[in-house]
């Protein structure tokens, strides 16, 4: 599931804190320079943006490709440097004492200190058409709105320099892939008494006489087990939390049903996964992502195709984001020699396939699968244009459906990031209401629905999470043990 994470550099905080979470023993790769390229059109055709990573090599890159927009270009860098130097308002706001988050909402002070609380209200479409009227340029820096799954005129400017600014230091890749990031914290969680439990879906949170939340109820086989814990942190998503394993009468908490009606379901989406017979060098694969779109008006484009009916959708060529798994990971080629990967992805309607929604997985009928296939082969056209060499050696090919993500990781209506990442959802008022304290003693959320989408969103999740549950600022205590770490490496 992971195509790349950003801010993993050695001396970085976020590396830090998954260093202590593996006990260093998740190991990252760094991808090449151009870590993004963009195609505008078909990829045998179309023009072809590359981004580049540093701080300042991803701006002086945009000035070599579009030598008449260094005032545009310098103004968007502003933007988005002072959007990223308040990120540390999304965890305050969740963290400090509630009736103080909703004062400062109030007080209209965070409007007037920060850029962050300023840019949150404007889309990423109408900032970009500001700064300049070249449309391939204002396509280029909108291009990445794909890793959070909303469309440039419903996102926020300050979400979509969140993720500008977590990559400008470059990506990197998990070692061995991305279940090793699993493999290595499960060891730590394990050292630490605690225990991980695979095919026991949880069915219910159980709560006690006064309302508190006291335990799990899961499925084991086809009998239930309650498990009894003194707090309960759910990274399920907050649809998931409140609506599928409350109990009715807490899911009617007046503070629960306000979360609820602050957020709305991203969009669904629709994977394809490649096997091929070939190493990376036979077939010409790279590690860098694609970005590919029929042309340079994003908005247009993804709201055209969302406004198909699904067997128009299916025939037409839909955005993409094309990624070689197996050629970002420097131990693919001794585990598995001669075979690569790709995973594709792109946007489909939840209620394109909500037909088949009862249907058993693996057990949905032809019609379903002729429909997916039919999203498939469109797909590969665009595909096998970018990487021509590998249309005779395919040798496994597989797609997701909403429907898929919704029976393998439980998303509500087949989203792969989550609660949407609308303007509705930056706003001061709802990052401080969608916190990891709920409404239902005990009970807690964590994760991507908590922060921002991703890795890093997730880990963040987490932090605030653990700070509200230990009553401390975990934030705090790893600077300091970071420092302290550092010292200590330093005298050796």
């Amino acid at each position: 599931g992971i195509h790349y994470v950003g801010q993993m550099q050695e001396d970085s905080l976020t590396r830090f804190i998954v260093d202590q979470l593996t006990e260093g023993q998740l190991q990252w790769a760094q991808l090449p320079a151009v870590y993004d390229t963009v195609i505008l059109g078909e990829p045998s055709h179309g023009r072809t943006y590359r981004i580049y990573s540093g701080k300042e090599e991803y701006f002086q890159g945009l000035k070599e490709q579009f030598p008449e927009e260094g005032a545009a270009i310098d103004e968007f860098e502003r933007l988005v440097k002072s959007v990223g130097r308040g990120i540390v308002l999304l965890g305050i706001l969740k963290m400090i004492p509630r009736a103080l988050a909703t004062l400062l909402c109030c007080s209209g002070l965070l409007l007037w200190l920060s850029p962050f609380c300023q840019l949150a209200s404007r889309s990423l479409k109408e900032v970009v058409d500001g700064l300049t009227t070249n449309c391939e340029l204002r396509a280029v820096f909108s291009y990445i709105f794909l890793t959070y799954g909303t469309a440039p005129s419903k996102t926020s400017f300050s979400m979509h320099s969140i993720l500008v600014n977590h990559y400008l230091d470059g990506a990197w890749y998990p070692k061995g892939g991305s279940g090793e990031i699993a493999f290595h914290t499960i060891a730590v969680i394990r050292k630490a008494g605690g225990n991980v439990l695979g095919k026991a879906p949880v069915q219910r949170i159980l709560l006690d006489s006064q309302g508190r939340a006291c335990g799990v109820s899961v499925k084991k086989g086809q009998d239930l087990v309650n498990i009894f814990a003194p707090v309960i942190i759910s990274d399920a998503g907050v649809f998931n939390t409140y609506e599928r394993l409350l109990p009715a009468e807490a899911q009617a908490l007046p503070e629960i049903q306000s979360q609820l009606h602050m957020v709305t379901h991203g969009e669904g989406g629709f994977t394809v996964f490649v096997g091929l017979n070939g190493s990376k060098e036979e077939l010409g694969l790279e590690a860098t992502n694609y970005f590919i779109y029929p042309g340079n008006d994003l908005d247009e484009i993804i709201n055209q195709y969302l406004a198909s009916s699904r067997e128009e959708a299916a025939k037409m060529t839909p955005i993409l984001f094309v990624s070689c798994p197996s050629a970002k990971d420097p131990t693919w080629e001794t585990r598995y020699p001669g075979k690569s990967t790709l995973a594709i992805m792109t946007f489909t309607k939840y209620e394109w396939f909500e037909e088949w929604k009862d249907k058993q997985v693996n057990k949905r009928g032809d019609d379903y699968e002729e429909l997916k296939m039919t999203f498939v082969d469109t797909i590969m056209q665009t595909v096998f244009k970018l990487y021509p060499r590998i249309e005779d050696r395919v040798e496994y090919l597989s797609a997701g459906t909403p429907l898929t993500n919704q029976h393998y990781i439980a998303s509500s209506r087949g989203e792969v990031y989550g609660i949407d990442h609308n303007i509705a959802r930056l706003r001061v008022k709802a990052i401080a209401t969608l916190r990891a304290q709920t409404a239902v003693p005990n009970l807690y959320l964590t994760g991507q629905d908590v922060c921002t989408v991703g890795f890093t969103g997730a880990l963040q999740g987490a932090l605030i999470c653990v700070s509200t549950v230990l009553k401390r600022n975990l934030y705090v205590d790893v600077a300091r043990l970071k420092k302290r770490t550092q010292a200590t490496n330093a005298k050796k």
